[in-house]
């Protein structure tokens, strides 16, 4: 079976990216694909917790990012989960900061949650991500306790108990590391080819081409794979796609870094907050373990 995004569904990648990258029209950027510069900011002067900016939350409610999946009577978009998996793709690759998975399960559920008016937290795996922020907390997060957190722009709270994994969760977080697998791919080869040692190029050394190559072989399968899962929604095809989305972003994130060097960890660069966010993901419902053992029991019968 041949799964190929169709001319509908490029234009509709194309017009995410070109949203997430545009600058709001008083100037102040809330979203740039690259990554913005007031996130790197805030992860710099370490406040703590940082602040979800309404502005944005609201500007992504307005694009449908969280109600793309509710019909058009109930107020929505009308698309389905693969067109879903294309934005959230998207959102991984920017490092869009907030709750995005949990707002948009939501959105048919939590009123204001669909135009971004309210966020919403909720229960996923052991974590619950920006719980303070939160105006309604759903799945069992009650007990939360502030932890530290390795990425600095994702507050986090563990519950004392895992709480249920929704299957379209795990599906959009693999999506979203997806675009982080993806992202770091791209920045590691833009440095692989500027940078220069001994009088040319990095990229021109075996060992870099193959750290670049291999991220790319990882992503590419990833993607197949979470395209593939957006379109059948079977749940053991489900965890096949979050492990190699896993596998992909955080692995091409350290290998990214490994290509950067030193300066892939100061904070003029991104790629050490890809790393960070990365780790985060992979620790929320459906996970190793959890994928792990529902693949398992599937091929077991």
């Amino acid at each position: 079976m041949r799964f190929q995004l169709s001319e509908e569904h490029r234009e509709l990648r194309r017009a995410v990216r070109t949203a997430i990258g545009r600058r709001a029209a008083s100037g102040s950027s809330w979203l740039v694909a690259q990554f913005p510069a007031s996130l790197i900011g805030t992860a710099r002067a370490g406040d703590s917790p940082p602040r979800l900016d309404r502005e944005m939350w609201r500007a992504l409610g307005g694009l449908g990012f969280f109600s793309m999946r509710l019909s058009e009577a109930e107020g929505g978009v009308g698309l389905g989960l693969p067109e879903a998996v294309l934005v959230f793709e998207e959102a991984g690759r920017a490092l869009v900061p907030g709750p995005l998975v949990a707002t948009h399960l939501a959105a048919g559920e939590v009123p204001g949650a669909a135009t971004g008016e309210v966020v919403v937290a909720a229960a996923d795996g052991r974590l619950v991500e920006w719980l303070a922020e939160a105006d309604v907390v759903r799945r069992g997060a009650e007990g939360a306790l502030p932890m530290k957190s390795v990425d600095p722009l994702t507050p986090l709270h563990r519950v004392p108990a895992p709480a249920r994994t929704d299957p379209v969760a795990v599906l959009l977080t693999a999506a979203e590391q997806l675009g982080t697998a993806t992202r770091v791919c791209e920045l590691a080869v833009q440095h692989a080819r500027t940078r220069e040692q001994f009088g040319q190029p990095i990229g021109a050394f075996q060992a870099v081409k193959h750290l670049c190559a291999q991220m790319l072989v990882r992503a590419e399968v990833a993607r197949a794979a979470v395209y593939a899962a957006a379109v059948t929604a079977d749940r053991a095809d489900i965890a096949a796609a979050r492990l190699l989305a896993d596998e992909a972003a955080e692995r091409g994130a350290r290998d990214c870094l490994q290509v950067h060097g030193g300066m892939g960890f100061t904070w003029e660069s991104e790629v050490h907050l890809h790393l960070k966010r990365t780790w985060v993901r992979a620790q929320r419902g459906g996970g190793a373990t959890e994928s792990e053992e529902l693949l398992a029991a599937d091929l077991t019968g």
